[in-house]
Parts: C-alpha cells; sequence; structure tokens
C-alpha cells in the first residue's frame, strides 16, 4: 500500500499566479511528485506580490511573496526559459517521464513552442495535459486576458453578492480557488481514466465557466423561476433566519434551516409564540414572508451580547457562530484541534507557518509539508534525473540563460 495517495504520480506543472498552482498543489499534498518549471531569474510572478513577504530568520525581508507561498508548498523548482529551443527540449524530456502536465499560458501559446497536448502527446501518449485559462480553448473571448476579479464579475457571482445598491466580489480570489479545485478533482479522473484505457487526454478548463458553475442552487432558481435573484448582504436563499444578526454588543451568524432549528430558536428566545403564526410556523412560509419576520428576529438578537446568544443556541443546539477576524480564527480551539495551522522548517524564512490541507484520510493520511521551494532549488537534482543533464552541461545552459 502506498504511503501517499497519489505516490508514483509525477506532475509537470507549467503554471503561475493561483488557480492552477492551486490544483498542483492539492495534488502534491496528495503525494504527486509535483517539479515546478518556471522562468530563470524572475519565476513565478506570485514571487512578487507582496508585500506581505516571508520574513528572514533574523527577521530581514525576503523576497518571497506570502501569495507565492499560499499555493506552491510540496513542490520542487526547477528553472527552465521555454523559449529556446534547448528549454523546450527539457521539457518535453521531462514531460515523456511524466503523468500529468498542467499549465496557465494563454490559448494557443505553447504551440509555438511545441509544448501544446498534440506535441507532447507524440512523446508520451499517457500524458494528461490540462489547461487552465481564462475563457476556454475555443469561442470569442479565448484570447482575452483575465483575473479573478473579471470572472467573479462576468460568471453572476457579483450579482449575488453585496447589498442591494451595491454589487460586491467575494473577499478571497474565489473563482481561481475553485478553479483549482475542479482543476485537481479533473486530473484525478483523467488519471482513473488513464489506467483503465492507457489513453491520456486533454482537459479546456476555464475560469468563467467555473465561476458560472459555482452559483449552483442561486442558478438553478433562476433557470427554474426566471426570477433574478436579489442581493441579500449577510442574507440566505435558504431557511429563515440563514443570515447575519447584530447583537447587544457583536454580531453573529445564525442558522435555523428547518422547522426543528427553528422551534428551537423560539424556545431559546422564549419566542414560541411566533410558532403558532402561520405566516412563520413552516420553512416555506417564512421564506414567502421574510420581509414580515426578519424585523422581528432582528429586535430578538438585540436582547443579549454575542456570546449569552452563542451559550443559549448552543446548549438549544440551533446553529450559529461568531464572525471571527484572522487572530480568534487562529486562536480558536476547534481550528487548533483539527490541526488547521502547521509549521514547516524554511532555508528562507526558518520556521515558515502553512495553512494544512483539510482532508483527512484514514489509510493515506497528508502528514508531509515541505516548504516552498526558492526559485530552481530542483534544477541540478530533476535535471540530471530524469532529462540526463550533467553538470558540466547544466553550467553550459545555466550560462546561455536556457536554466
Amino acid at each position: 500500500m502506498p504511503s501517499t495517495a497519489l505516490a508514483g504520480i509525477r506532475v509537470l506543472d507549467l503554471s503561475r499566479i493561483l488557480a492552477a498552482p492551486l490544483a498542483t498543489q492539492m495534488l502534491a499534498d496528495l503525494g504527486a511528485e509535483v517539479i515546478k518549471i518556471e522562468r530563470p531569474g524572475t519565476g513565478d510572478d506570485s514571487r512578487a506580490y507582496g508585500p506581505p513577504f516571508a520574513d528572514g530568520p533574523e527577521g530581514e525581508r525576503t523576497d518571497t511573496a506570502a501569495f507565492y507561498l499560499s499555493c506552491n508548498r510540496n513542490k520542487q523548482s526547477v528553472t527552465v526559459n521555454h523559449a529556446t529551443a534547448e528549454g523546450q527540449a527539457l521539457i518535453r524530456a521531462l514531460a515523456a517521464r511524466s503523468d500529468v502536465l498542467v499549465e496557465n499560458f494563454r490559448a494557443g501559446t505553447l504551440a509555438k513552442y511545441g509544448l501544446d497536448h498534440e506535441s507532447l502527446r507524440e512523446v508520451n501518449p499517457r500524458l494528461v495535459y490540462l489547461s487552465v485559462t481564462g475563457f476556454g480553448q475555443s469561442g470569442p473571448y479565448a484570447q482575452r486576458p483575465g483575473y479573478d476579479g473579471i470572472f467573479q464579475a462576468m460568471s453572476g457571482m457579483m450579482s449575488v453578492s453585496g447589498h442591494p445598491d451595491e454589487p460586491m466580489k467575494v473577499g478571497v480570489s474565489m473563482v481561481d480557488i475553485l478553479t483549482g479545485l475542479y482543476a485537481a478533482t479533473a486530473v484525478l479522473a483523467a488519471l482513473r481514466h488513464r489506467d483503465a484505457t492507457g489513453e491520456g487526454q486533454f482537459i479546456d478548463l476555464s475560469l468563467l465557466d467555473c465561476g458560472l458553475a459555482s452559483l449552483s442552487h442561486f442558478a438553478m432558481n433562476y433557470l427554474v423561476s426566471g426570477e433574478v435573484p436579489r442581493r441579500r448582504g449577510n442574507g440566505g436563499y435558504g431557511g429563515i433566519p440563514s443570515q447575519a444578526f447584530m447583537c447587544k454588543d457583536r454580531p453573529l451568524f445564525l442558522v435555523a434551516g428547518n422547522d426543528k432549528q427553528f422551534a428551537a430558536f423560539c424556545a431559546a428566545a422564549d419566542r414560541t409564540d411566533l410558532l403558532q403564526d402561520p405566516r412563520f410556523a413552516t420553512t416555506s412560509a417564512r421564506i414567502t414572508h421574510r420581509e414580515e419576520i426578519l424585523p422581528v428576529l432582528e429586535g430578538i438578537m438585540r436582547t443579549r451580547t454575542r456570546d449569552e446568544w452563542l451559550a443559549i443556541l448552543d446548549e438549544h443546539d440551533v446553529p450559529a457562530g461568531p464572525f471571527n477576524e484572522m487572530p480568534e480564527v487562529f486562536a480558536d480551539p476547534q481550528i487548533q484541534h483539527r490541526g488547521m495551522l502547521v509549521e514547516v522548517e524554511d532555508p528562507v524564512s526558518g520556521r515558515l507557518p502553512l495553512l494544512a490541507n483539510p482532508i483527512r484520510f484514514a489509510a493515506t493520511p497528508v502528514e508531509g509539508y515541505a516548504a516552498p521551494p526558492a526559485l530552481g532549488e530542483h534544477t541540478a537534482d530533476v535535471l540530471g534525473r530524469l532529462a540526463g543533464v550533467t553538470e558540466r552541461q547544466l553550467a553550459e545552459l545555466r550560462a546561455r540563460g536556457v536554466v
């Protein structure tokens, strides 16, 4: 039995910034060997996406941005200039010995260098080739550049986020993150197909498509009813209540998603009379009479402090939680118990804190965390081991700016 779920899988990672690197980081966490190809001298653009930058062992600022550190752990960094003939030959040699290749260049770019799927399948027909682009490989927008905020706007995500008079993007780069998860899932499915048939395949993944797919029940509500979803700030579209409420001192988020939980809330609030009102007696009735019940609930919630409400709601098994700032998040005893913060040894910054992978396997746990690599840290080892490059050849390639 392998010690990790993806032991023996090699991934050639030609991606940068966020969505695709998140996918390859997920594969690396699951045990795949991930070789990150970067430009000599500068590397992944996200290395410079700071401040903040990591601190060195003596507290001095390094040149490695926290953004880069968020999506490149457990990888090996190899510098290769893909714009040179020698660099292309090196990448082809690595692709011939890889199971997966991931890239996020604009559609058609890598074909200029003979590094597209059709070219590389000639040297490795078992290769799973994933291309992540903004708009996909075809269509009127295929050649457009794009970033997360643009896709949040175009996909409709912003249309359902924010307050009624102000569309708003999600604070984190949500389309990038969701695309990374779709990408990792797609690779795993393609590997399963490859193992069954012996054939790799091309995967065309678009951030715009993933942004739209993530609208899920919002999109289905529109498709079924024809009604355009309204922005409700911190209010949800499920059972009532399902939103933020201001308490006497601070806010909390409360969800009573079914009739049993609403009855428990009414008992906790000493307002069982609400259950006798036909407008509020059932989930469907509360959704229909949303505008009538919300002011009642807002008044109730302002009668106690946040912590008082959290305690009494917990006693009555009503789902609720505080709004945590980052210090509170990492101080939360449940977060600490789950081990969501890990520290690793890093040659650049000394001790480096990282977010843990949230997947908990029984048989193949995610246990090893290696710090995101320094630029070109593994060039000599990987090219020597997989492409037969000698130390002398490596020196010559470096002198010519190939690696």
